[in-house]
């Protein structure tokens, strides 16, 4: 009797160790193939219906949209650092500045892009930790930059905007303005911050 009561815990814990196996397989797998599948999303309503070739096509090609998305961009990018384009950027930035609402809108989304994708020629590190709910717990952040409005004024002392993104989605967080001398600046790159919010830590960083 008690080699089979011993049989039957071990045919147990064979179960429960293969299916927390097929969790730690599929749970990657499974929420890849979602991000994928709404970024695909994502990119084909980008497309206007004449450009996307999987309306013309009997089939769809998975990652066509983005494909021809990221050619798009790269050469409106190409077409900005132009004197034509300037110039145009120029006047759509004039309009969009007369508009109340609008003129807010862009002009903070202007500068958090920006912030995000210039390179920093003075070499200043952007990733920082912070004791963030609570002291004793530190949040990983991006040091968007240096607080030179009222809030500086009030406090009295040199602050640091940061922005302190959610798990797995870094797009949604939090804007905290923090005292530079509880700032702890980190070596590591945005990517590596990025890989390591997005894997709610599993990758070592």
């Amino acid at each position: 009797m008690a080699e089979n009561t011993k049989k039957k815990i071990s045919i147990v814990k064979k179960i429960r160790n293969y299916f927390l196996a097929g969790i730690v397989v599929l749970i990657p797998i499974g929420i890849t193939i979602y991000f994928s599948l709404f970024v695909e999303r994502a990119f084909s309503n980008l497309l206007p219906k004449y450009l996307n070739p999987n309306n013309l096509l009997p089939f769809d090609i998975p990652g066509l949209e983005i494909l021809i998305t990221f050619f798009l961009i790269t050469f409106i990018g190409m077409l900005s650092l132009t004197f034509v384009g300037k110039y145009f950027l120029n006047l759509n930035e004039r309009l969009l500045n007369r508009i109340p609402v609008l003129k807010t809108i862009f002009n903070g989304l202007t500068q958090l892009t920006k912030s995000f994708a210039s390179v920093d020629n003075n070499n200043q590190k952007k990733m920082v930790l912070i004791e963030y709910p609570r002291k004793g717990i530190y949040s990983l952040g991006f040091a968007t930059s240096i607080n030179s409005g009222e809030v500086t004024d009030r406090v009295g002392e040199k602050m640091v905007n940061i922005f302190v993104p959610t798990t797995p989605n870094p797009t949604s967080g939090f804007l905290l303005v923090v005292p530079e001398k509880d700032v702890v600046y980190l070596d590591m790159s945005f990517e590596e911050a990025s890989k390591f919010i997005m894997s709610a830590g599993s990758i070592k960083t």
